[in-house]
Parts: structure tokens; C-alpha cells; sequence
């Protein structure tokens, strides 16, 4: 076994033997029906049970009060009709030997004060939250007494739904984190100003969730290493407040993460993405496990086997959190314990799972699609019943996905792609400066069609000779895009983000770059030439540069392009490039005042999404069964029916990814795998 013994090793908490130390921490993928663990819910927590990790921890910021309205999905344990289906989620994990825990809290002044039954939030001061944007009440006495018996009750219900343990939430810029740091917290009474005071609230409401759930319950608290704020908590006093909750006596294992999530910038440090180094926090984290006898638990950005092996086998943890890491395969522990790492789809720290949480979305992996979508996509692909030939042109991530589930399904397979590399678009985005992780999306697809037997025919363009040659019982179209600059006069006279990114438009020294996507690609592109020294402008028609780019990842874009100097112009549309002199002048006009201004520079970068590369699709289409039409239906419904649309047809025929309509990777992927798992 090597380097995975240490995580194999079993650990016991209070008589639970948990079967191995990897776990996945509380989160919240939003799939809450209601703000109770539904069928959605229960199927992604148990597909990680039924993938060999250990501990699988759930209900994220689970709300034990009224006035805490699930407002992005997460469950509600404030009164006891969530006990069915506690329940019902401890029998779906424990079937498959998983240990689970629920966490609960109090968000305080970390929600909106305009959703639920529309009660103001309250919080230990009347300090606005910059993210949320809530003016929170002052807590008075009742409140204290109120949030102590909702804490009790609601550990209570998780112990009557069969549930191993539960974790209160003590971080994430939640109630009791809110209490404890200087930078939440004014109050000048028993519950503020000392380190002692700030924390009396905090174990008040430990005592009453002890008297509740007794003392053979399972019980752990969540909390920060380092607020990483200038008026926050730093790592010498949550060392103290780990010492204090250890020898309180009431919890038994603490679960350690990093910063505070007060605003988009703290929140970009919390859950970090692929800008940030592999495992940044761990040593906050081993610093707080050398000081305390009890379990710690820790996560952040750990992705991997030999890191996840490394921290335990060094005594800096007792379990090692990879959540986002069984967000991308949930399957990881078995494949590991298979000796197949290969097998293991990495998570490259994209974040695009909780980035779409923080404008409404449900969690969903930017690169595995069946994660959330249990009940209707698999991890697994079943073979089919009979063996087909496959023909798949262009191999972006939408043809190298279609291509290995088709191989997956047990049939043959022939990829085509006019590069004599796979991975398409991708390789140009995996170029911009602090994105180069996409890149691992690519390979460990390659990998995968590679391992499966794909004919591979680099270096060849897919037209309908070659195609039709293989006698193909369906023809999946992933031929992808060509770079849209959008409708502008003079458009000829600029250039595209691909162009940059390729190398066949070398940077000039004054630059504009219009993005009119509002995705990574504009931002990208704009630190890409100011770090090789250009004097760039970005502008964009949208209110803020980057309006498509999540919450975890634009404070990064944005820290790097004012570290450059980047002039970032909102709200302003390209009109018009021509010629004036050696140089180009954009006009630029407000979107709403219509007035115009210009600009003189050397280079004009334009981005404006893509536009499908369909020639292939045409030229085959009357001569598909199909004539490539698809039953939408049932597409929705998660079942692939080819139509009859022409009797004189030989093949099923259908497009995927960027071929159909500009979109983003986790579309193309999901294009190809609900489509091809029915082949």
C-alpha cells in the first residue's frame, strides 16, 4: 500500500470507529428541497459512502433558527420535521460502512434580512456584513436564551434522526465566530472585550447541546486557524480558543479551516481556488493539533493522495478533509484502495461548484457532471447491451468525454481531432497566468480514452469521407468553436483573446481589450499582457468586469489585475476600430448615456464568446436517421431516444459542447456524458 497506509488507518471517536481518515466537511451543495435532505441530497452523500471514504459530513451552515432562513439551499433543523429525514440519510450511508455527522448553526448577521419570514438578523453588534449586506440587530437578553435552546434542540433532532455525531459551526464568519472576533464584536457587557467574555456565548450554548444530546454523543466544534483579517483573530489567539474548547470537556474532536468570510476578498482566501499553493493552511492547522489532545479534522485545498497521505502520516491531522476532492470523484477512497490513482478524476480547483452557489446556483463540478445528478447520471458507466462504432470529431473536453463514456460503454470508438494534441480550448485557457490548473481536466481525460482503447487519429480533420469510412452507428459533432469578436465596425482590425493566448498576436505596448463574454477569458487576457508589460484597458458593457465569474475567483482577477495596473471601465461598448496612423482608435460609447470617447492604442483585443464550428455537423445531418434532431424530453429526463426522422439514414447523429452554442466546460461535458451513456 505505500503511502496510503496512514489513510487507511481506522479512527475512534467516543466507541464510533470511523473506517478511514479521509472525510469530506460540511457544505452546502444547495440541493436541499425546502430545507430538508431529500432524495437529491441523500443520493450525493451516499455516493461518497458507496466510493470507500470514511466520514462523510453534511448539512453545510444547517440553520437552527427561525430568523436563519435557508437562503442558498442549505438544510433547516428548527423544528422536528427534519427528523424523517435524518434518518432516512443515516440508513443510506451507514448501508454502505460511511460514518455521518450534521453539522448546525446560527448564522447571525451572515444571511439576508429579505428572505424567509423576512426577520432582521441579528448579531453580537450592530456591524454591517459587507457580502450579505445585512444591518444586523444588537442580540439582547431574551435572544441569548432563545439561540441557546435552538442550538440544544436541533443537536437533539440530529441524534434522533440516527445520526453519528454532530458539529457546531463556530466559523465561517457565522454567530459564534461573529462573538469571538474584535473585528464583529463591540459589546462592553459579560460577552465582550475579553477573550474570555467573547467566548462565554460560545460554550453556554456547548453546555446546553451537551444536556441535550448526553454524554455518549458524538460532538465537535468547527473553527478558524486565522481570520487573515487586520481587526480579526490570528493564529496565536485560535490556538487559545482551541485550548479553552479542548478542556472544556464538552466536545470531542475540533474541525480546523481558515479566514473569515466577511467579504469577497476573505471569502476567495476560505475556499481557495487554483491560484492558491496545494494544502496553504495545513500548518495552521497542525500548529492548533500540537497544542490539544483531542481529534483535528482540516480542509483546504487538499486534492491529492500523496498530500492527504503526507498530513496524516506526519501527525498534522487525525482526518484529512477533501471535499472538493470527492466533488470531483466521489469514487476517490476505492479507486485509491484499487491501486488505480490514475483512475481518480483530480479536483483542479476551479470552484466552480461553490461559485455557483453564491448567485443561486446548486453545487455542480466543472468537470464531473453526474455530481448532484445521481438519480439521473452515473458515476459508473454500465455497458451497453450491444457493441456500436462510435465516430466522435474534435477532441476538446465535449469529444474526449463523449469518446470515453461511448468506450466505457463497452463500444468502438474513433476520435478525430486537426490538432495534433487533444484538449482544444482548454489548452489556451490553461495558458492565462494563474489558471494553468484547467489543464488537468484535459489530461485526465486523455488519459482516460487512451486507458480505454480509443482510435485516436490526431493531426486529422473530421469531414464526412473520413466519417462515413468508419461505418459509425452514431456521429457525436464536437468540433467546438472559432473565436466571435463580436459586431463592432472594424472588428477586422482587432484581435481575439485566442490570438493572445496562441501566440499569434504578440502583445503591443497600449492595449484594449473589450470583453463582451463576462467570463474568466476577458480578465485572463488583460493580466496575461500586463504581465509581460503592456499598458492595458479593460472594458466591458457589463456594470463590473467579470459579471460571469463566481465569488471565490474574481477577487483573484481582480487583486491581480491592480497589482498590474489594469485599467478596469465598466458599463462602455465598442463601437467602432480604425486606422489613425501606425495606431488604432476604439470609440467606446456608455451604454447609458450613449455618450462617445476614444481611445488611441496599439492593439485592440476583442472577446465575445464563440461561434459553432458546425460545417461537419451540415454536411452530415440528411444523411442521419435522425437528421440531428434531439427528443429534448427526454433529454431532460435523463434518457437519450434517437427519433426516426429519416428512414434512408444510417447513423444517429448529434452535436455537443461549443459545436451547438457558446457556453462553458461543465455544459460541454454535460452535453456529451447524458447523451453518450445511453449509446
Amino acid at each position: 500500500m505505500g503511502q496510503i497506509d496512514a489513510l487507511l488507518k481506522p479512527l475512534v471517536i467516543k466507541g464510533l470507529t470511523i473506517r478511514n481518515r479521509v472525510m469530506s466537511t460540511a457544505h452546502s451543495p444547495a440541493y436541499g428541497e425546502a430545507g430538508m435532505p431529500g432524495e437529491r441530497y441523500q443520493a450525493y452523500h451516499e455516493e461518497k459512502a458507496k466510493g470507500g471514504l470514511g466520514l462523510t459530513i453534511f448539512g453545510g451552515s444547517s440553520t437552527v433558527a427561525i430568523e436563519c432562513p435557508p437562503t442558498f439551499g442549505q438544510l433547516s433543523v428548527a423544528d422536528d420535521s427534519v427528523v424523517p429525514h435524518l434518518k432516512r440519510m443515516a440508513e443510506r450511508i451507514h448501508r454502505h460502512g460511511a460514518a455521518t455527522f450534521c453539522q448546525i448553526s446560527h448564522s447571525g448577521r451572515r444571511t439576508r434580512w429579505d428572505r424567509g419570514h423576512w426577520m432582521a438578523p441579528v448579531a453580537p453588534s450592530a456591524i454591517r456584513e459587507p457580502e450579505h449586506r445585512p444591518f444586523p440587530k444588537e442580540m439582547e437578553d431574551w435572544d441569548f436564551d432563545r439561540i441557546r435552546s435552538d442550538f440544544g434542540q436541533a443537536a437533539r433532532r440530529v441524534k434522533d434522526g440516527g445520526i453519528d455525531g454532530v458539529e457546531l459551526l463556530y466559523a465561517g464568519g457565522h454567530l459564534m465566530l461573529q462573538f469571538w472576533s474584535p473585528s464583529a464584536n463591540t459589546r462592553a457587557d459579560r460577552y465582550g472585550g475579553s477573550l474570555e467574555n467573547r467566548m462565554r456565548f460560545g460554550f453556554e450554548c456547548l453546555e446546553e447541546v451537551r444536556a441535550q444530546v448526553g454524554r455518549d454523543f458524538i460532538l465537535g466544534v468547527r473553527i478558524t486557524s486565522d481570520e487573515l483579517i487586520a481587526d480579526g483573530l490570528a493564529p496565536d489567539e485560535c490556538i487559545e480558543i482551541a485550548r479553552r474548547l479542548a478542556r472544556s470537556g464538552y466536545i470531542d474532536y475540533l474541525s480546523v479551516m481558515t479566514s473569515q468570510p466577511r467579504d469577497w476578498r476573505s471569502s476567495s482566501m476560505s475556499t481557495v481556488n487554483m491560484s492558491f499553493p496545494i494544502a496553504p493552511y495545513l500548518h495552521l492547522a497542525s500548529a492548533i493539533k500540537a497544542v490539544i489532545d483531542l481529534p483535528v479534522f482540516h480542509a483546504g485545498r487538499i486534492p491529492d493522495v500523496a498530500t492527504a497521505a503526507r498530513a496524516i502520516a506526519e501527525g498534522h491531522l487525525d482526518m484529512v478533509a477533501m471535499t472538493r476532492a470527492h466533488i470531483a470523484d466521489p469514487h476517490f477512497v476505492r479507486k485509491m484502495v484499487e491501486g488505480r490513482e490514475d483512475d481518480i478524476r483530480q479536483c483542479v480547483g476551479a470552484n466552480y461548484c461553490i461559485d455557483r452557489i453564491y448567485v443561486g446556483g446548486d453545487a455542480l463540478c466543472i468537470q464531473n457532471p453526474a455530481t448532484g445528478r445521481e438519480q439521473t447520471m452515473p458515476h459508473i458507466v454500465p455497458k451497453a447491451r450491444l457493441r456500436k462504432t462510435v465516430v466522435v470529431a474534435g477532441a476538446g473536453v465535449a469529444g474526449l468525454e463523449a469518446a470515453r463514456v461511448s468506450a466505457a460503454r463497452g463500444h468502438r470508438v474513433v476520435l478525430f481531432e486537426t490538432e495534433a494534441a487533444t484538449g482544444g480550448q482548454l489548452n489556451l485557457a490553461a495558458k492565462a497566468t494563474w489558471r494553468a490548473g484547467l489543464s488537468g481536466i484535459n489530461r485526465w481525460l486523455d488519459g482516460q480514452v487512451r486507458k480505454l482503447g480509443v482510435e485516436l487519429r490526431l493531426g486529422t480533420k473530421a469531414n464526412a469521407e473520413r466519417v462515413l469510412a468508419e461505418s459509425p452507428d452514431v456521429v457525436v459533432v464536437a468540433t467546438g468553436g472559432t473565436p466571435n469578436k463580436g459586431a463592432f465596425e472594424g472588428r477586422e482590425l482587432a484581435v481575439s483573446t485566442w490570438d493572445v493566448l496562441d501566440g499569434r498576436a504578440q502583445p503591443a505596448e497600449s492595449i484594449l481589450v473589450f470583453d463582451d463574454q463576462g467570463g474568466h477569458a476577458g480578465p485572463s487576457v488583460a493580466e496575461f499582457l500586463a504581465a509581460r508589460g503592456a499598458r492595458v484597458e479593460v472594458a466591458t458593457p457589463e456594470r463590473y468586469l467579470g459579471i460571469e465569474v463566481g465569488g471565490t475567483n474574481f477577487p483573484v482577477h481582480f487583486r491581480e489585475l491592480y497589482k498590474r495596473d489594469v485599467v478596469m471601465t465598466p458599463n462602455v461598448r465598442l463601437v467602432r476600430v480604425s486606422r489613425e496612423g501606425n495606431r488604432l482608435l476604439a470609440v467606446l460609447r456608455n451604454e447609458y448615456t450613449l455618450a462617445e470617447e476614444e481611445r488611441l492604442v496599439d492593439q485592440v483585443v476583442a472577446e465575445h464568446g464563440t461561434l459553432p464550428r458546425a460545417e461537419l455537423y451540415f454536411a452530415l445531418k440528411e444523411r442521419s436517421t435522425n437528421r440531428g434532431e434531439i427528443d429534448l424530453r427526454g433529454l431532460a429526463e435523463g434518457q437519450t431516444r434517437v427519433l426516426a426522422k429519416n428512414p434512408a439514414g444510417t447513423f444517429a447523429l448529434f452535436r455537443v459542447g461549443d459545436a451547438v452554442a457558446s457556453r462553458n466546460i461543465h455544459a460541454a461535458i454535460y452535453d456529451s456524458l447524458r447523451l453518450a451513456k445511453d449509446f
